[in-house]
């Protein structure tokens, strides 16, 4: 189905003098004129005539779908919630308006936010964020010394009640046991459970083999380790409780150059996305799963956090702050764009890649020589329309 509304169909009229004829062509396909079957050379008196070009009606399903499910305010080149949109829109987080506001029953003062990864970046912020919405936290991270800095910040806005800081290697089970019992010790409930500790160690497809294992012992195996020990004591909590995997947009779209980190977000998208079904088909679950997909963040992974922030990437907080929006909104895929790239573009990305497998391309045609110009001409075509039709 992906295929069907994701790639345009183009007819091209080929004209003779008698009789007239029609030729229909596979627009995400290279080499037209072969695979129309037949080729203007075959008939001397041919005249090849792209006089007419008709899109197929899915496309302009995919156009009224994208438009039905984006607030205005998203689309616009990825607005910042922390600036104005780049089209005069207000900005996404409008000036003045607290991330307290319009609370969500998990989200909400009092309540246990628990962050692995919390010692910079994205952990770093989601866990200042929960702070100021009055949430008590506990964090975690391999980084001690770090995680104890962000541990002080914590405490100045919260008080030390109301903050754990207990350092934990989330790939060692054992580790992560001993963490959430210091929770329920303290605070006898978890409300929100952000799995976001990750690594980025490059690991291509037949080298790099401790890499590998590395990547995925954090990536992956630190996130199962960390559901099935927190998640069995959530869902027989009383009130309402959320659990925030943190994937990536190269484990959807799988980007050449990093084989090992691609393969290890891959996995948590399908791990988040099985953890979503078993709780909304368990009797009673008050346990929601949500895939946070941030867009391109200035982060220890993605660079030195003391280093300047790159004009096209989003701060920390400002991804969570577009996270914390649209958990409220109960949406599981949270897709965060940034200041190069839109979320169209991320849909149409995301849609031609899924297509490959759907019409029989080779493995990642983006980039692949033979395709490169039609993917090119597939996001212009699709983007001039979807922003035409806004």
């Amino acid at each position: 189905m992906v295929a069907s509304f994701c790639f345009l169909e183009m007819r091209s009229v080929m004209t003779r003098e008698t009789p007239r004829r029609h030729v229909h062509c596979r627009f995400g396909r290279p080499n037209h004129d072969t695979i129309c079957g037949e080729t203007a050379a075959t008939a001397p008196d041919t005249v090849y005539k792209p006089d007419i070009i008709i899109y197929n009606s899915h496309f302009f399903f995919l156009q009224s779908y994208l438009r039905s499910i984006m607030p205005m305010s998203d689309r616009s080149r990825g607005a910042s919630p922390l600036r104005p949109a780049f089209v005069g829109t207000p900005s996404y987080k409008p000036d003045g308006l607290s991330v307290a506001d319009h609370l969500h029953p998990v989200i909400n003062a009092g309540r246990v936010a628990v962050i692995t990864g919390a010692a910079s970046g994205i952990g770093k912020a989601a866990a200042l964020e929960f702070a100021k919405i009055g949430m008590k936290v506990a964090i975690t991270d391999v980084n001690e010394e770090k995680l104890q800095e962000v541990g002080k910040g914590l405490i100045e806005t919260l008080g030390e009640a109301n903050v754990l800081v207990i350092p934990t290697d989330v790939s060692k089970v054992e580790e992560v046991v001993h963490f959430r019992d210091r929770i329920y010790e303290a605070w006898g409930e978890v409300a929100v459970l952000m799995n976001n500790a990750g690594i980025a160690d490059r690991g291509t497809s037949w080298t790099g083999i401790e890499s590998w294992r590395k990547v995925f012992d954090v990536n992956l195996f630190g996130i199962v380790n960390v559901q099935q020990t927190f998640v069995p004591s959530m869902i027989h909590q009383e009130n309402q409780a959320m659990v925030i995997n943190t994937g990536s947009k190269q484990g959807i779209t799988n980007p050449p150059g990093n084989a090992a980190y691609n393969a290890s977000k891959a996995a948590v998208k399908s791990l988040t996305e099985g953890l979503s079904h078993e709780l909304r088909e368990l009797p009673y679950s008050n346990v929601t799963a949500h895939l946070f997909i941030p867009g391109w963040t200035h982060t220890g992974i993605t660079g030195s956090d003391a280093s300047e922030k790159p004009p096209g990437a989003w701060t920390p907080q400002e991804t969570v702050l577009y996270m914390l929006d649209h958990i409220r909104a109960g949406e599981f895929y949270i897709l965060c764009p940034d200041n190069e790239t839109r979320k169209e573009v991320d849909m149409l990305r995301i849609m031609w890649g899924a297509a490959d497998i759907a019409e029989g391309r080779p493995a990642l045609s983006r980039w692949h020589h033979q395709y490169q110009a039609l993917f090119k001409e597939f996001m212009r075509d699709g983007l001039e329309r979807l922003d035409a039709a806004s």
